[in-house]
């Protein structure tokens, strides 16, 4: 162990510099740097750098840390000043066991009190505190190879950034730059209720593909930099680490007191924590606790390569802080580093860097509620490209590199090579392609076969913020080579205001649709609504659809959301094809004219609930991301005959309700869960299409919105109650496998389960034989037994793959069904 002494106040020689990552660039903080043979050295601050102070020069300047190779330099005795730099490899063996006999690890105790003033000196424990935040964040492609950088697009981007001035890693390996910004805000909290805001006030954005960076903006501040070490269990990159000050330590680390040192004006204990199971997601590396409040001081740790995630040869994360005037510890400093490992050996990797400075902490000022009623606020004003400011106000200094690589960017996106595989990819991440102020597309719905209307063809468009702030207009027109006929939509969607969030949107389309597929329950992803276009279709029941909607929406109060729908929709037989949606113009009596379409107009009231959900707006749209409590929806739906109607057709007056709840949350060590519960009730006298079908699956891919081994409008309900749950385990029960765990796949299980009833009168008005002839198959209902399919699987093959082996449980006398199958899915997760 070293013994780290101060300096000396007379010294004569004095030695400076800075400790890097040989493979990364970044800053390697709180290394040892000391005379070879002697106990006179120091440790380096926060950005790696040092300074020696010394009456006495030794032959040779040593560096160590733990995780790195220890590497030395000669000491030039003629120079009273001078420079030296290191470069540090990371190591690959790690600290062996140590054992300790006859008394207890000396590192116990300290964790012990650092559990028992846990709840003290973590933040969370705060009524209120503030501070001024500067955020940096940095992407660069690294690792690019010899053979990649002969390719023409990469030779003419190094060319560009190498008349700035080359950009390298201390590998010698190129950099290339794609995206710097610079962020000045204010961060707030309150603990009861537990509120968050962050005012963005500047940003100084660049970036190969970046046009708005009020988008951008949103999502580069304090507020997505929040590592506390306190909690429990910590979510990077959606994926959820056991922290070394968890409740349950000793179950996930093993702990070895190093040394004793100071830091600043507290005495700290320095311990090495490395995780029991290098598989599971856990960190490696050191802390500092603080003698006297046994408070977290300083953090040095990382992932191993060998942990159960996908894409990442690295994540390291740097944190020091310091205590306020309540006791509680506010982060300081904060360095994140992730490194994207290169897929394949002729393509590169990514590094993202993100450095957090917080400093100004105010523990007194309180906010009144409706303060925090924007979570993120930007500035009118964010775009400030000022050098004078930012010289001025950033926390820190810029390197000569990060100087650099501002212009360096500015280069590289003007590139034409650039300029098209940004617009590539922008196309692949939104299925459309901008000209100006509209953008063409979606290209996920552009072709389709299937064995009714042959091959689809299908172009549309919708503006943008370009075209206007305030609206917005939509459309498509399509045409099936087999059936010779156009299909179309026209839409219009206006924002009445951004805070509170109102819109108004009117919108009509004349297309044929799929019975078996409930298209109007807008949780089924584009993705899945293209695919079911292809192939057979005929056998989900088509007709053709006229419907036209008006919807007013609002965030009434924050979190809580109300939209209200008018909507007039036509149901009609497509020619050459069964009359499947025939029931009976007088319900009372059987031998009443048999009618095969119909009118119908509703009138939708929903509110949904979804507390503390974040969003950012992006251009005319409002993008959610996420809750970590459950999201509820009621709708009731009105059928509005045509005598109340008068200038609109209906047939039917109804009422139905529903309600969903669906949630996500953690489970730590054992995985992750996610429910949906969904029930409806139709007191009314109804046909099947406007009946709760219940959608099957007779395809070989996997549906989480429908029951995957029920066949296609099996079963219909006027009332019902369903309920799914996923369990993913991640890598709770392969990391133990040895095949599986080098293969890094994970396991999950779900099971699926529908009650549902239809009353005698809805049955009735259905007759058993159409028309034309053909058997009436829609008003099936389930009996007293819940219908029930379970599944397992294993996911992660080849990173991305899911296979799902599923099993029917009940009415299983059905014919037709099916009572296992094996269906595939796909799912991009670290």
């Amino acid at each position: 162990m070293l013994l780290v002494l101060s300096t000396d106040a007379y010294a004569q020689f004095k030695i400076t510099g800075r400790v890097k990552d040989i493979e990364t660039a970044e800053p390697v903080p709180f290394a040892n740097v000391y005379f070879k043979g002697t106990s006179i050295g120091i440790n380096t601050n926060f950005d790696g750098y040092f300074t020696i102070n010394t009456p006495k020069l030794y032959d040779t300047l040593m560096v160590s840390y733990i995780g790195y190779v220890s590497k030395e330099a000669i000491v030039d005795k003629t120079k009273k000043e001078q420079t030296i730099n290191f470069q540090l490899k990371p190591e690959n063996t790690k600290l062996e066991e140590v054992k300790f006999v006859a008394r207890e690890n000396p590192s116990w105790a300290i964790m012990r009190n650092v559990m028992k003033n846990k709840n003290k000196n973590d933040k969370r424990r705060l009524d209120q505190y503030e501070y001024d935040s500067y955020t940096k964040v940095e992407f660069d492609i690294d690792n690019v190879s010899a053979k990649l950088a002969k390719r023409r697009a990469v030779k003419k981007i190094l060319t560009a950034i190498d008349s700035i001035g080359k950009l390298t890693g201390d590998d010698g390996k190129p950099l290339i730059p794609i995206f710097m910004s610079e962020t000045m805000s204010k961060y707030h909290y309150r603990r009861n209720p537990k509120k968050t805001k962050e005012h963005v006030l500047k940003s100084k954005i660049t970036g190969v593909g970046i046009e708005d960076g009020s988008i951008v903006s949103q999502l580069i501040g304090a507020s997505f930099q929040e590592y506390n070490f306190y909690t429990n269990w910590m979510k990077i990159a959606q994926k959820d680490f056991v922290s070394p000050l968890a409740d349950g330590w000793r179950l996930h680390y093993r702990y070895f007191l190093m040394d004793s040192v100071q830091l600043g004006k507290h005495f700290c204990y320095k311990i090495d924590v490395i995780p029991k199971s290098k598989r599971d997601l856990a960190f490696e590396g050191t802390i500092w606790i603080d003698k006297a409040t046994y408070a977290l001081k300083q953090i040095d740790v990382r992932v191993d390569k060998k942990a159960n995630i996908n894409f990442l040869e690295k994540i390291k994360i740097q944190q020091t802080l310091a205590p306020t005037d309540k006791d509680a510890w506010l982060p300081t400093k904060t360095r994140v580093l992730i490194d994207i490992a290169e897929l394949t050996s002729n393509t590169a990797g990514l590094i993202a860097k993100f450095y957090v400075s917080n400093k100004n902490f105010d523990t007194q000022t309180k906010h009144p509620l409706r303060f925090y009623n924007d979570q993120i606020q930007v500035a009118e004003d964010f775009k400030l490209y000022d050098d004078d400011f930012w010289i001025k106000n950033r926390h820190d200094s810029l390197t000569t590199a990060e100087k650099n690589t501002y212009s360096m960017i500015n280069n590289i996106k003007e590139l034409p090579v650039v300029k098209n595989w940004v617009e590539l990819i922008s196309i692949l991440g939104t299925g459309y392609k901008s000209v100006g102020a509209v953008d063409i597309g979606n290209y996920l719905f552009a072709y389709a076969l299937n064995n009714y209307e042959g091959h689809r063809f299908r172009l549309g468009f919708r503006t943008n913020g370009k075209f206007s702030r305030k609206i917005g207009f939509n459309g498509y027109l399509a045409y099936g080579a087999w059936d010779k006929e156009f299909k179309y939509g026209v839409g219009m969607d206006y924002i009445i205001s951004r805070k509170p969030w109102t819109t108004f949107s009117v919108s009509h389309t004349h297309d044929i649709l799929q019975a078996a597929i409930p298209v109007d329950d807008d949780r089924l992803p584009n993705l899945y609504l293209a695919s079911i276009r292809f192939f057979n279709i005929t056998n989900t029941n088509l007709y053709l659809q006229r419907d036209t909607k008006i919807t007013l929406q609002s965030e009434v109060l924050k979190g809580l959301n109300l939209k209200v729908r008018l909507r007039n929709h036509t149901f009609e037989t497509l020619p050459d094809l069964p009359q499947h949606f025939a029931y009976y113009t007088a319900p009372d009596r059987t031998d009443s004219p048999v009618n095969t379409e119909f009118v119908n107009t509703e009138l939708m009231a929903e509110l949904r609930w979804a507390r503390r959900e974040r969003f950012i707006q992006a251009s005319n749209r409002r993008i959610s991301l996420g809750t970590n409590y459950p999201v509820v929806t009621f709708r009731y739906r009105l059928g509005i005959p045509s005598f109340i109607a008068g200038f609109i057709d209906s047939d039917f007056s109804y009422h139905k309700f529903t309600l969903d709840i669906d949630q996500k949350f953690r489970f730590g060590t054992f995985g992750n869960g996610s429910y949906q519960i969904s029930g409806g009730y139709i007191p009314s006298q109804l046909p099947y299409l406007l009946l709760f079908r219940h959608l099957g699956n007779q395809t070989i891919f996997f549906n989480n919105y429908g029951f995957n081994l029920m066949n296609y409008l099996e079963f219909t309900s006027d009332t019902y109650a369903s309920f799914r749950y996923e369990h993913t385990f991640e890598g709770l029960i392969f990391n133990r496998i040895p095949l599986f765990r080098r293969l890094k796949w994970r396991s999950f299980a779900e099971v699926n389960m529908l009650v549902g009833t239809l009353r005698s009168e809805n049955s009735a008005i259905i007759p058993s034989v159409a028309p034309d002839g053909t058997p009436i198959q829609g008003a099936a209902s389930l009996g007293d037994m819940p219908y029930v399919e379970v599944a397992y699987g294993i996911e992660n093959i080849f990173k991305f793959l899911r296979v799902h082996f599923l099993h029917r449980i009940t009415y299983l006398d059905r014919p037709g069904v099916r009572n296992f199958g094996v269906k595939l899915s796909a799912k991009f997760s670290l």
